[in-house]
């Protein structure tokens, strides 16, 4: 594959701001004559490694951090991306959150709260194994969970009406954008996996001994509310794609492909930023060199 055949195909994924998403018209899977697998964990290796380099000048800059999010359905391949891409960089400057079904504690706060404490620092990159998107997601779907919220005016599910759904997406835009504002670089990525490719894999789980405590029951039942979730990723992606934090539908169906795909783009991101390490002041430099004197005057 081209380094213009890949932008080209990173440019197709991207859900342009404003626009309406059907994801009909993204893909799962890949062109499997543009590249190999070993072509593609080649190009993978190389760009894990160019990314270490742009983290070590993040965190020297210490005036930016970068939000990476991960949403799929099941069995896309979140948890290996995360570990595949993210292989190379230094672990103390990467915190990797995974939401879960929220806690009593963290109900008793408004929903984006444990989300805010999570953001990566300055110099950092946060990765978020699912995300605030649950809220407009999961809830969506099963939306008698809001009411675990105990938010005032909403008694029972009636009171959830669509109104309730647009001012989420309304305060998700804010919270991002004041996130960016700040300078957090935000890259939101769903890894778009086929129904017949999850099921596949639901099999492997269930088949190989060592994969058996990954697969629920409960998956099932997720499973057949395919449709459903698929048309609240499509709101959601129409609605919370912004320039400031752009989505990427990423095809899934392919873990080394997905892989690569994405460390490309979170390699051209960290390119926009132009870092450089920062240069010493002239005190530093008087410093830097009064140190050095003091060390060649050691003997031994």
């Amino acid at each position: 594959m081209s380094y213009k055949s890949l932008i080209k195909a990173v440019e197709k994924m991207h859900c342009k701001p404003g626009k309406n998403i059907s994801l009909k018209k993204f893909e799962t899977d890949f062109d499997k004559k543009s590249i190999t697998k070993k072509e593609g964990e080649l190009m993978l290796k190389k760009g894990v490694e160019m990314m270490a380099e742009m983290q070590d000048k993040l965190y020297a800059h210490n005036q930016h951090s970068v939000l990476i999010i991960f949403q799929a359905m099941d069995a896309a391949g979140k948890d290996s991306a995360i570990k595949h891409i993210m292989s190379g960089l230094n672990p103390q400057g990467v915190k990797v959150t995974s939401f879960k079904q929220p806690s009593s504690a963290e109900l008793d706060h408004d929903y984006l709260w444990r989300h805010a404490i999570a953001m990566p620092s300055r110099g950092e990159i946060g990765i978020h194994n699912r995300s605030h998107y649950e809220n407009v997601l999961v809830t969506r779907v099963h939306p008698e969970w809001i009411l675990n919220e105990n938010l005032p005016g909403i008694e029972n599910v009636d009171d959830i009406t669509p109104k309730f759904w647009e001012e989420r997406f309304k305060q998700i835009n804010r919270f991002e954008k004041n996130q960016a504002d700040n300078g957090t670089v935000i890259l939101k990525f769903f890894l778009n996996v086929s129904k017949k490719e999850q099921k596949k894999r639901f099999i492997q789980r269930i088949e190989d001994k060592t994969k058996n405590w990954k697969f629920s029951l409960a998956d099932l039942k997720e499973r057949a509310l395919w449709d459903k979730y698929m048309g609240c990723y499509e709101d959601l992606l129409s609605k919370t794609s912004q320039s400031h934090a752009p989505w990427y539908v990423i095809p899934a169906d392919d873990k080394w492909y997905a892989r690569l795909v994405i460390a490309y783009i979170i390699y051209t991101n960290f390119e926009k930023l132009k870092l450089s390490y920062p240069r010493p002041t002239q005190k530093q430099m008087e410093e830097l060199k009064s140190a050095k004197a003091v060390l060649d005057a050691e003997k031994g």
